[in-house]
């Protein structure tokens, strides 16, 4: 039988061939874990365990004796309580997510990168909650850690369609005072939405000691703004419409888009928020490589 590089299914292209979410959250994970061990650079541990080594403090009750059976040493299986962090993954589903120029929706990619996060996450014993929201919330999933939760998070995922408008900085206030246990919040969206709006709900976070990471996922086309023909551009959350020859704006808008995100950058430096852009075209390991970076800065 032919030997299948799973690396290939980090590319968004490959995974949207997939027939569910749990087959891409999981052929995505695997395709990393074989990307670092191939790495020649020293990569991020990756180490799937349900338990830990005893220790003194431990409960006797909790040691898994099958297992000293079969390696004579003390290990105690890990409860939830024990969970190491709890995760927060804020998927933006508004209409504007909808947006794609090749075969990859700014939604789907979202979709693959929460679900191959949250994968990782509860195979590393970590809980993590689910959230999709456009304007308001329209699910909150609170952060587990059992094995079965990820059924329930990719279930939603597979099923996810896209919603009204965006207001980011309602949604993000309104999650800031219902998470109160601290832990890290990664948001994905486009971030259409005033800067002021997003960084006043994304500070309101801070203030509670959350951790945070921002996933900003664009269309590369909306960066590069390379359309050839004369064009009618359509806003997908208020439908208002313009029609212009793009060569003529192209250099002011492509301005705009990279102050825009200069800004963003900055006021997130500022906070100590860490924000990541992220293209519809990019493989998925860039993200999952950052949110590892920033589980070992938190231990």
């Amino acid at each position: 039988m032919e030997h299948v590089d799973k690396r290939k299914y980090l590319e968004p292209e490959m995974v949207a061939r997939l027939s569910n979410m749990s087959l891409r959250a999981r052929l995505v994970v695997e395709g990393y874990i074989i990307g670092q061990h191939k790495s020649p650079f020293h990569g991020f541990s990756v180490e799937f365990a349900e338990h830990r080594t005893y220790g003194p403090g431990d409960e006797i009750r909790h040691i898994d004796w099958k297992l000293y059976g079969k390696t004579d040493r003390y290990f105690v299986k890990q409860y939830e309580e024990e969970t190491n962090l709890r995760s927060y993954i804020l998927l933006d589903t508004s209409r504007s997510m909808e947006y794609k120029s090749n075969k990859i929706s700014k939604l789907d990619y979202g979709n693959y990168l929460s679900a191959a996060l949250a994968y990782l996450m509860i195979n590393q014993q970590d809980g993590v909650g689910l959230t999709l929201f456009d304007n308001q919330i329209q699910k909150f999933i609170p952060p587990r850690s059992k094995p079965s939760h990820i059924n329930t998070i990719l279930s939603h995922l597979d099923k996810t369609g896209s919603g009204k408008d965006t207001d980011v900085g309602i949604v993000l206030h309104e999650m800031a005072e219902r998470i109160k246990k601290r832990g890290l919040v990664i948001l994905i969206s486009d971030l259409f939405d005033e800067t002021e709006n997003i960084m006043k709900g994304l500070k309101h976070f801070r203030h509670n000691k959350q951790e945070i990471i921002v996933f900003h996922i664009m269309d590369r086309k909306e960066l590069d703004f390379n359309f050839t023909n004369r064009t009618k551009f359509k806003d997908m959350e208020t439908d208002e419409q313009i029609t212009t020859e793009p060569w003529k704006i192209r250099k002011i808008y492509q301005q705009a888009i990279r102050s825009y995100q200069d800004e963003l950058r900055l006021r997130c430096r500022e906070q100590k928020i860490d924000y990541v852009p992220l293209f519809t075209d990019q493989n998925l390991d860039l993200a999952l490589n950052e949110y590892l970076k920033k589980r070992q800065r938190l231990g």
